[in-house]
């Protein structure tokens, strides 16, 4: 098994963040752990959106919309909507085009296509 290199941190919002540096860390490998585990694709349909399809169960489901209510309570610019249809699981990133860069990270880590 080989590893894969680890996305660059650099996007990090720090100058509009809430969350304390030291839990950074943590919050970045809870996205990381969510998207290696449940993502199934990544899709980059605006500049400004992420579209994440998800495994479709309860748990996953639990999983990213509690990670996403403590990611919108640090970083309030985010928006996230988790849909649930038909046996499928999405999850949408929106950001305000100031800060595209940062969606651009977060896409990095899951995998979208541009």
């Amino acid at each position: 098994m080989t590893d894969l290199p680890t996305p660059s941190r650099d996007w990090v919002p720090r100058d509009a963040c809430r969350l304390p540096s030291a839990d950074v860390p943590m919050r970045l490998a809870a996205f990381e752990a969510l998207f290696a585990a449940a993502v199934t694709s990544a899709d980059r349909p605006e500049p400004t959106r992420l579209r994440l399809d998800l495994t479709p169960d309860p748990a996953t489901a639990a999983r990213a919309s509690g990670l996403a209510m403590r990611e919108a309570d640090c970083c309030g610019f985010f928006t996230f909507a988790l849909t649930a249809s038909r046996g499928a699981l999405t999850l949408d990133i929106t950001v305000p085009p100031a800060r595209a860069n940062i969606l651009d990270g977060i896409a990095a880590q899951a995998g979208a296509r541009p």
